[in-house]
């Protein structure tokens, strides 16, 4: 049993026991063991994390990430073992969730030896979430250009990338990371891919520069790949946002970059516009590795 499932236990108990002492009624021990157990084992929800205070730095995302529908909608519950890629702002609610719901999370980061850079972001990480009493066993695989397998194949449940896709595209190794996931899920396994989204009039660049991605073009990719698109959600839309800037999608916030001084982009430019569009248009979509 985990350490704070004993804790409410014991203050269930404690307090059911209170209660009938005051109440001057009788009843056996056993009976309040088994009752205030069963409400003690009962899972932390989603929601009990994303409400943590540990989270109170992220939380003025959330109406942006909308992390509870988010993760509802990708099929992320107790018990199973679920991947992210390249992962940040999500392990506060997925690494905790899974300390406490029999599940496992698995952070995929950058393999080692690929750069000074990277190896400090692979270590800061895992300083970041040593602590096992909040964040459980967290389980690594990497992934990289020209690197794999990311995991061993079919062992995981639900693959997740959050914002990532513009970034294989522009290393030319996007069709190369739908190949891995496919192979590292369980037959009937999810994909989950949330990306800034450019609107299928535009044209889109094949390298991503903008940050933006058309949902045809990641849909299609995943399917060469063997997946099923299973379903797509506008949890993550914000028709404010026009995905034309100037900086791409680094014009809009948390970014909110600024042209430099004396450059064409520069002339009229309004920051105060973008912040209030907000973060960006983000399509979510769910794919499926058949059985």
């Amino acid at each position: 049993m985990k350490l704070t499932s004993l804790l409410k236990l014991t203050a269930i108990g404690a307090a059911t026991l209170a209660l009938i002492a005051c109440s001057g009624e009788t009843v056996s021990t056993e009976t309040v063991d088994t009752e205030t157990e069963t409400q003690a084992l009962a899972p932390v929800t989603l929601a009990e994390v994303i409400a943590n205070p540990r989270r109170d730095s992220d939380r003025p995302r959330d109406a942006f990430r909308n992390p509870l529908p988010t993760l509802e909608f990708f099929g992320v519950e107790p018990g199973k073992k679920v991947a992210e890629i390249w992962p940040g702002w999500y392990s506060k609610i997925l690494a905790p969730y899974y300390a406490e719901n029999d599940g496992t999370y698995v952070a995929v980061l950058y393999p080692k030896g690929k750069s000074e850079r990277l190896d400090e972001r692979i270590a800061a990480y895992k300083e970041a979430y040593s602590d096992t009493s909040v964040y459980g066993d967290i389980e690594y695989g990497a992934f990289y250009k020209d690197h794999g397998p990311i995991l061993p194949d079919a062992s995981i449940d639900v693959i997740l990338t959050f914002r990532n896709v513009h970034n294989w595209m522009g290393g030319g190794y996007y069709e190369q990371a739908m190949n891995q996931f496919y192979a590292a899920l369980k037959p009937g396994g999810t994909l989950g891919i949330v990306e800034h989204r450019l609107p299928e009039a535009a044209v889109q660049d094949p390298n991503g520069r903008t940050g933006y991605v058309q949902e045809s073009y990641m849909k299609d990719a995943a399917i060469r790949a063997g997946f099923e698109f299973v379903a797509s959600s506008e949890i993550n839309a914000n028709p404010k946002d026009t995905a034309d800037h100037p900086m791409g999608v680094w014009t809009l916030p948390p970014r909110s970059a600024t042209p430099k001084a004396g450059s064409p982009e520069a002339v009229d430019f309004n920051a105060e516009l973008y912040k209030n569009i907000g973060e960006s248009d983000r399509a979510t979509l769910k794919f499926r590795k058949p059985l």
